[in-house]
């Protein structure tokens, strides 16, 4: 069993799952630093140095975890990695005579559109657009999965997808429960529907186990209507015309204010939750339920303070207020007429 990303986040978790199972004699840990699990095996390299073939030589299964979707990274230098990360290890598995790949991309690939199914089912069709963070990434890698049984006869390839991820996670998903006021826009129908961090690590090793197989949705049973959310929180609400915060939210990421595109907004509008059905009939059920989930994400956040998906200082965040959060939203005139300022002088 190899693993990479082995040494950050999900991937740790997992290596460090696997490295205690019964069910697995060795683990092969990739990353481009050595992890803290010593009962792996590491090997310290980029996913995308074709020489990943041979450290994965005697592995019947890889789960490809390393993967670069952070809010502050560039978007060339992350679709470099992703992409090209997850094509050279789908290669160089088929090379090494792997059998199987495990793939984890996001719920987000089906999209967030007003007439979604509620839940959807795993194979509804991908609807994303490029337009949210990392998610152009996403849907390449999904064609990849798709094209690589054909292109490399004898290797399975299966994609979990999970909800909202909560568990040591920063996303615009997540930062959006660090503002002073949840974002709603209106005539919108925002459903929320989280997952675990251990809850995914479960299904990650459940599916490299070879329980589960093919298109595979992760999250809590159900879902939570923006009411409940908000009740759960105690955050109350700002509501805004649709042209306006898409607008603002358009600007500011134009100007580099905001790390979040327009598009991430588009997931706090319409609804995008899945019924895991596949994993549920394998025999897998999650731990966790949303409104636990949620519990532990706001914990985590707290002390933090986000307006548009940017991080403020504490100074900023109290002279800001609610007030400011919606100046900010709006279009913060005074930060657009700095930015325009400051790009004449250059």
């Amino acid at each position: 069993m190899a693993v990479t990303g082995a040494a950050r986040g999900v991937g740790a978790l997992l290596t460090q799952r696997l490295a205690v199972s019964e069910h697995i004699k060795q683990v092969v840990a990739i990353d481009e630093r050595r992890g803290d699990v010593t009962e792996a095996q590491w090997h310290v390299l980029d996913v995308r140095d074709p020489a990943i073939a041979e450290k994965l030589r005697g592995a019947d299964v890889v789960v490809h975890l390393a993967l670069d979707l952070d809010l502050e990274t560039d978007e060339a230098a992350r679709t470099a990695y992703n992409v090209r990360g997850t094509q050279t290890v789908l290669t160089a598995a088929a090379a090494a005579g792997v059998h199987r790949v495990v793939l984890c991309t996001s719920a987000m690939v089906y999209g967030a559109l007003p007439d979604n199914d509620v839940p959807l089912a795993e194979d509804a069709e991908l609807r994303a657009t490029a337009e949210a963070t990392g998610v152009g990434d996403l849907l390449e890698i999904e064609r990849l999965a798709r094209r690589a049984p054909r292109a490399h006869p004898g290797l399975n390839v299966t994609v979990l997808r999970p909800a909202v991820l909560v568990g040591g996670t920063d996303t615009a998903l997540t930062r959006y429960f660090e503002s002073p006021r949840l974002l709603v826009v209106a005539g919108s129908r925002p459903t929320w529907q989280f997952c675990h961090v251990e809850d995914l690590v479960s299904a990650l090793e459940f599916a490299a186990l070879e329980k589960a197989e093919g298109e595979l949705a992760v999250g809590c049973d159900g879902w939570l209507e923006q009411e409940e959310v908000e009740e759960l929180s105690g955050i109350r609400r700002m509501e805004l015309p649709s042209a306006v915060a898409l607008g603002a939210a358009s600007r500011l990421h134009r100007l580099g204010l905001t790390p979040s595109p327009a598009g991430d907004l588009e997931y706090t509008m319409h609804p995008w939750v899945v019924s895991g059905s596949r994993l549920h009939e394998a025999g897998w059920r999650p731990r966790w339920t949303n409104e636990e989930v949620l519990a532990e994400l706001l914990e985590e956040v707290s002390g933090r303070h986000t307006v548009a998906g940017r991080r403020l200082g504490r100074k900023d965040a109290t002279a800001a207020g609610a007030a400011g959060a919606t100046v900010a939203l709006l279009g913060t005139a005074a930060l657009v007429r700095r930015a325009r300022k400051a790009r004449r002088r250059l």
